[in-house]
């Protein structure tokens, strides 16, 4: 890099991130832009999110999200009937209101986080004001389908054709289209007829999810952490579990809410396993890696992951997966090394890799649990931020690709070699100081902001007050003033009658 460009690169940038879903949504793409945020007000750029108001209120706000603050504009919006979280932006208003932020803003670049309601807009609004444009995509329309209530079954396949289609025309139109593996950007370029797609990982703060409890089969359990929705095909992991030899008394702790809640409750209830199964629902980000490290493994059943921010978690925990061979999990879960695949929807076979694992000795254990460590090494959210940065600013050198995507991120580990397996221990030992060491600091910036907040609160109240006084003090001496004429023109109508 030359010396010009390294002092360009020191320069903070102005960035939108346009969301369809943004926290306090809980899925995936939804952590991805917070994350990715998050990351970039670290490094001392001014982040705004353009994202759907979560609840009636709409406006600007200053919000904190993963112990950073950004700008979030929230945008009116509305709940989607079928879906108990997701809501949407009415379109018509839309382009106005994002020609507007875009004007105020002035950003460097957009990046929108999908090509639907709100990516679209901000695609068109940025375009005309000349903005570099940026889009990542995490959605399979595939998904999305499944609950529309207007499109019949028959229609399905044709319908998925017409929404790829409809991506490629809003991808079509940035300047770079990024998606988080090799396998997901080949699916968005033989689907949506798009060119040059780049496979830049979500990335992770491993730190955040370290810890020194090994991993353990004292206590069999398996952890799944998502949206409980049908495209995750939990229900076959409640079968696998099922199938499990009773004398293991295998527990099962299942994180998240979503469509298919009640159906999976009822489903555990009906085989026999509703006392070995525990439905949490929600969590918060302080349980969230206290969820991880109490799991034997971690089980991902799901048929359409397109990278898996949830599996990325578990392995920075040291967990090993058990996972199905489809789409991009197997770019995470290297069969035999850090777990196992099975093929989707073989439940004897999910079965017997989770008896596995949850049967193996410590040894064995503790050759999963380095290697998924070692793994998510290449993952780490500040070389995605690295990427993510050049291509904002445009440089024509800056690197294209996260490390997952090297030779060496392939190839067969089996055991760590010695100098290796003590890299993740001593890599695992200062994670986890950074983990208490950050987790202090969030406090800290929370605590800072609440009371600037509390500050802001206090002054408008009393401003509030003032202008009330001062109201009612105009208005008594307007009506004071009104009596005063009114009893002086009677005064003088009296006079005139006499």
């Amino acid at each position: 890099m030359t010396p010009a460009s390294s002092s360009v690169a020191t320069k903070p940038l102005t960035i939108v991130i346009g969301c369809d879903t943004f926290p306090p949504d809980i899925n995936g793409a939804a952590r991805f832009a917070e994350r990715l945020a998050s990351g970039l007000a670290r490094h001392g750029h001014d982040v705004h999110i353009v994202a759907a108001a979560y609840d009636n209120t709409h406006g600007a706000f200053t919000e904190i999200h993963d112990g950073q603050t950004m700008t979030v504009h929230r945008i009116k919006s509305f709940r989607i009937p079928q879906h108990k979280t997701l809501r949407y932006v009415w379109p018509f208003t839309l382009k106005r209101k994002t020609d507007e932020i875009l004007r105020k803003v002035q950003p460097d670049a957009v990046h929108i986080q999908s090509h639907l309601i709100m990516g679209r807009y901000l695609v068109k609004s940025a375009k005309q004001q000349g903005i570099r444009l940026l889009a990542t995509n995490h959605i399979m329309p595939e998904n999305l389908i499944r609950y529309s209530v207007i499109i019949p079954k028959f229609f399905e396949k044709t319908a998925m054709k017409m929404a790829w289609a409809d991506a490629g025309r809003v991808l079509k139109q940035v300047d770079f289209i990024t998606t988080p593996t090799r396998r997901a950007a080949n699916l968005l370029e033989a689907a949506a007829g798009v060119k040059d797609v780049l496979a830049i990982s979500c990335g992770i703060d491993a730190s955040k999810f370290a810890n020194a409890t090994p991993t353990t089969n004292e206590t069999p359990r398996i952890l799944f952490l998502g949206r409980l929705d049908y495209e995750k095909h939990i229900h076959n992991l409640l079968k696998a579990v099922a199938m499990l030899p009773k004398k293991l008394n295998t527990q099962v702790e299942i994180v998240g809410d979503g469509a298919e809640r009640k159906h999976l409750e009822d489903l555990a209830l009906e085989l026999g396993i509703a006392k070995q199964v525990k439905f949490l629902g929600h969590i918060t980000e302080e349980e969230l890696p206290k969820a991880y490290e109490r799991a034997t493994l971690f089980a991902m059943p799901s048929i359409a992951e397109l990278q898996s921010i949830a599996t990325m978690e578990a392995m920075a925990s040291g967990r090993p997966v058990v996972a199905a061979d489809a789409m991009a999990l197997p770019h995470l879960v290297h069969d035999g090394d850090n777990g196992y695949l099975f093929q989707p929807d073989n439940v004897q076979e999910f079965a017997d890799k989770l008896k596995k694992v949850l049967t193996a000795d410590q040894a064995e254990l503790d050759r999963l649990s380095e290697n998924s460590l070692h793994l998510i090494q290449s993952h780490d959210i500040e070389r995605t931020l690295t990427i993510f940065e050049g291509l904002y600013r445009g440089d024509q050198d800056s690197d294209r690709t996260s490390d997952d995507n090297s030779e060496t991120y392939t190839q067969a580990i089996g055991i760590l070699p010695e100098p290796l397996h003590n890299r993740v221990v001593e890599l695992r030992e200062r994670a986890r100081a950074l983990r208490d060491a950050a987790s202090d600091l969030r406090e800290e910036v929370r605590d800072e902001v609440r009371e600037k907040l509390e500050d802001i609160r206090d002054e408008v109240v009393e401003r509030t007050k003032a202008v009330n006084t001062k109201v009612k003090k105009t208005a008594k001496k307007t009506a004071n003033t009104a009596k005063k004429v009114v009893k002086s023109a009677t005064e003088r109508l009296k006079n005139d009658e006499d």
